[in-house]
């Protein structure tokens, strides 16, 4: 596969402790591994984000989420398509940290459509926050052109590849209720 160099080198960087921006469903995401507060504090900063909104996290499949959220029991999906992802708000354990659930008591998750970014998790064996490569208020990238312009100097490495299919966000849905929280972009 073309991108294994690049991914993991992204990987590599993120184990680190550092901050990469890649290619998910809809939009650039920025990324870190959930646990390292620091390259969190990174992304906050680089966006210009209330840390208090908290942090999606992403996945290649459910078990990588299992330290974060509360998964549903039984056969219940949490897949979504890459033309219209879905991240679901779980419950939160008690080991997920304040700086992904900021002040609420769940947590955002998906389990990527995205090839890249699903090789992304897989290839550092660990869900991975996902929040939309954007200054707070402002549209998200969707093109290198401008996810270079804007973050280039404040990642670490920028994981080549395309977004899509989906034409923007994913939608948030509160998994116990269904209620959308968040429409798709």
């Amino acid at each position: 596969m073309a991108l294994s160099v690049p991914v993991h080198k992204a990987a590599r960087i993120l184990q680190r402790g550092g901050v990469v921006a890649y290619p998910t469903e809809g939009v650039f995401g920025l990324g870190c591994v959930p646990d390292i507060e620091e390259a969190a504090r990174r992304i906050f900063a680089a966006k210009k984000r209330d840390p208090s909104m908290g942090l999606i996290l992403i996945a290649a499949d459910p078990t990588q989420l299992e330290r974060y959220a509360v998964l549903p029991e039984g056969d219940v999906h949490l897949d979504s398509s890459p033309e219209h992802p879905v991240t679901w708000v779980l419950p939160a354990t008690a080991s997920t940290p304040p700086w992904i659930r900021g002040k609420h008591t769940g947590v955002a998750v998906r389990i990527t459509a995205h090839p890249v970014a699903a090789a992304l998790c897989n290839a550092t064996g660990s869900a991975l926050v996902s929040t939309s490569a954007n200054i707070a208020g402002q549209a998200p990238a969707r093109n290198s052109f401008v996810l270079r312009r804007t973050f280039g100097p404040l990642v670490d490495y920028i994981v080549p590849g395309e977004c899509g299919p989906a034409g923007g966000a994913s939608e948030i849905r509160d998994f116990a209720s269904g209620t959308v929280l968040r429409p798709a972009e």
